[in-house]
C-alpha cells in the first residue's frame, strides 16, 4: 500500500447470535493490519475468522481461524507484523466472523484502504 503509515478502525461488530457475519467488506484495496477479538464474559467462547474472495460464504473452505478457544476476560490480536507484509484483501472480498455464543465476543479490525484513484 503506497505511503501507508498507520492503521485506522475499519470495522466494528459484537455478534448477537452464533451465525456467521461479515465484519468487514473491501471497497478499495485494503491491508488489514489487525484483528482484536474481545471476551469479555466469564466464560471461554471460541472464534472464527473467514477471508471469502467476492463473497459472503463463511465455511470450512476460507477459513484463517477455525474454532480457537479465548479465555473469558481476555482479548487477542491477530496481526502479521510490520505495515506492509499484512493480509491484503481486493475489492469485494469480505472478512468474515463467528462467535460460538451469541453477545459474547467484540470483533474490531484495524486497517489501511488504498487511496481511491
Amino acid at each position: 500500500m503506497e505511503n501507508a503509515t498507520s492503521a485506522s478502525l475499519l470495522a466494528q461488530s459484537r455478534l448477537p447470535n452464533t451465525n456467521a457475519a461479515s465484519l468487514y467488506t473491501a471497497v478499495y484495496k485494503t491491508e488489514i493490519t489487525a484483528i482484536y477479538i474481545a471476551n469479555n464474559t466469564g466464560s471461554g467462547v471460541a472464534y472464527r475468522v473467514h477471508h471469502d474472495q467476492a463473497g459472503t460464504t463463511y465455511d470450512e473452505s476460507n477459513a484463517l481461524y477455525f474454532d480457537v478457544p479465548l479465555a473469558a476476560n481476555t482479548t487477542t490480536v491477530i496481526t502479521n507484523g510490520e505495515i506492509g507484509t499484512n493480509i491484503t484483501i481486493e475489492p469485494t472480498d469480505s472478512i468474515g466472523i463467528r462467535s460460538a455464543t451469541g453477545d459474547a465476543l467484540t470483533f474490531s479490525l484495524y486497517g489501511i484502504v488504498a487511496a481511491a484513484r
